[in-house]
């Protein structure tokens, strides 16, 4: 699940540093534009992934802790 959440939010991050760069939005452009249901339903799984990352910055570090 994290690796998952990684390549979601790795792959939401390349999307908007399209937008701030070159104003081009990858995942609006491939499935019909900002408002198009699927569109909204990438947006929504991305975030949701960013969400769960979050959860990296408060876990202890396995080989920390020798296990």
């Amino acid at each position: 699940m994290d690796t998952l959440a990684l390549i979601l939010s790795i792959i939401g991050c390349l999307n908007w540093g399209l937008v701030g760069i070159f104003r081009f939005d990858l995942v609006a452009w491939l499935f019909g534009g900002q408002g198009s249901i699927f569109s909204r339903i990438v947006y929504t799984i991305v975030g949701l992934a960013g969400l769960w990352c979050v959860s990296f910055l408060f876990r202890r570090d396995r080989a920390e802790d020798g296990e």
